[in-house]
């Protein structure tokens, strides 16, 4: 995956807290076993801690302002993209929310931009506090990505994924997927409490997979709001295989084959490696959103 090295970054799309002292009180998920069973529950890779009662508490406040603010300073064209991964994550932000905007507006409605916030160990959002060991997650109490770096490197330690840079942009589009269900009203539908292999909950992950897709097949055609060109010049088959290396690695049954030893649908709450992939799949081939019909 190539960025145009004359374009700009919009870091104001990515709001860098790593190392500040966070409010709101401690995180109920914890490291080690505690963050495998959150994992197993469901949280990991998703929507905020709320949604299986892992939240603090209810005021969930927003992440300090944080004195590095890194990605501020140090992200400022694709070329930093192109050698950083901080500011790799800034150019997919910038990628993913440009190809939404656009596509909301061909389809006269309005997309709100959501900011990524970087963090570190832990962090107080809208939906809770939670703790790097559950992964990034979207919460929709404050419109936000959240994600700590380190996951990336868990992802291939952990959990047995190739990596790359483009594993990378499937999970902040994943995420992203999130924030335009949440748009168009289908994200409450996994709020219903059930779990297993049909479940609603299910169904809005895979969406969100889908919604990966589409946008990575636009991704090379979508416009830069400034340069109007792309901002991603090439993303080639080894990239897309990556990513859909990825969306395996966290499958529910290849978690639960891994960290319970068995396999259990009646509790699965994103599906299955081979669904995760075909659906990222289905949007990466048709770039239709409209294909992305997991509830169908």
């Amino acid at each position: 995956m190539q960025f145009d090295d004359d374009a700009g970054l919009d870091t104001s799309d990515v709001q860098d807290v790593r190392g500040s002292r966070i409010p709101g009180g401690r995180a109920t998920v914890g490291g080690g076993v505690a963050g495998i069973i959150a994992l197993l529950l469901g949280l990991f890779f998703g929507v905020g801690p709320d949604q299986l009662g892992l939240s603090s508490d209810g005021s969930g406040p927003s992440a300090a302002a944080s004195s590095a603010a890194e990605v501020q300073q140090e992200c400022r064209t694709g070329a930093d993209a192109n050698t950083k991964d901080d500011c790799r994550t800034v150019a997919v932000v910038n990628s993913v929310q440009d190809f939404w905007d656009q596509e909301f507006n061909r389809r006269a409605g309005a997309y709100a931009e959501a900011p990524t916030v970087l963090f570190s160990d832990r962090i107080g959002t809208a939906c809770g506090s939670a703790t790097s060991a559950v992964g990034p997650f979207y919460c929709p109490g404050d419109r936000k990505v959240y994600l700590d770096l380190g996951f990336f490197d868990e992802l291939r330690t952990t959990y047995g994924a190739t990596g790359g840079p483009f594993a990378e942009a499937y999970v902040v589009a994943h995420e992203y997927g999130h924030h335009v269900q949440n748009q168009m009203g289908t994200l409450s539908k996994s709020q219903d409490g059930r779990q297993g292999a049909d479940s609603n909950a299910v169904k809005v992950e895979l969406q969100a997979d889908c919604y990966a897709g589409v946008w990575a097949n636009h991704a090379t055609t979508t416009p830069d709001d400034e340069t109007g060109r792309p901002l991603i010049t090439e993303l080639t088959q080894a990239d897309i295989d990556d990513g859909l290396n990825a969306a395996a690695a966290v499958g529910d049954d290849r978690i639960q084959e891994e960290f319970q030893g068995r396999v259990t649908p009646e509790s699965w709450t994103h599906g299955s490696a081979a669904q995760r992939q075909q659906w990222f799949s289905t949007g990466y081939r048709t770039g239709d959103m409209a294909r992305c019909n997991t509830f169908a």
